[in-house]
Formats: structure tokens, sequence, C-alpha cells
């Protein structure tokens, strides 16, 4: 359910972000472009964000 809700996050945010238009059924190079670098940003933020919450826990696991 958490990783439903991420990917939809991550369409609806690269989709405001990048689409400007239904000009056609598919993207053009410059919203192509856009789309890509938004989900890769987001993808490494999600991933920075998953390892800190693991540095965290291991942190307060041994503090016990």
């Amino acid at each position: 359910m958490c990783s439903l809700r991420m990917y939809n996050s991550l369409v609806e945010r690269c989709f405001t972000d990048c689409v400007e238009s239904f000009r056609r059924k598919s993207l053009d190079k410059q919203e192509e472009t856009c789309v890509r670098r938004c989900a890769e940003k987001f993808l490494k933020h999600s991933m920075r964000v998953g390892m800190r919450f693991a540095e965290l826990n291991q942190g307060a696991a041994t503090s016990d």
C-alpha cells in the first residue's frame, strides 16, 4: 500500500510540474525530459530518506 501511495505521488507531482497541455497523445521532448528528471529526483530522494530512517533505526536499536 505504501509503494502504491509513493507511485501515485510521483505521477501526480511530475505530471503537474511537467505537462502543460494536451496537444497530442504522447509527451513532447521537453515534457519527456522533465518527467524523466522529476522521476529520477523523486526516487533518489525517497531512497535517501529510506536509508536515513534505517540509519536512525539502527542507532535507536543499539542505544537500548
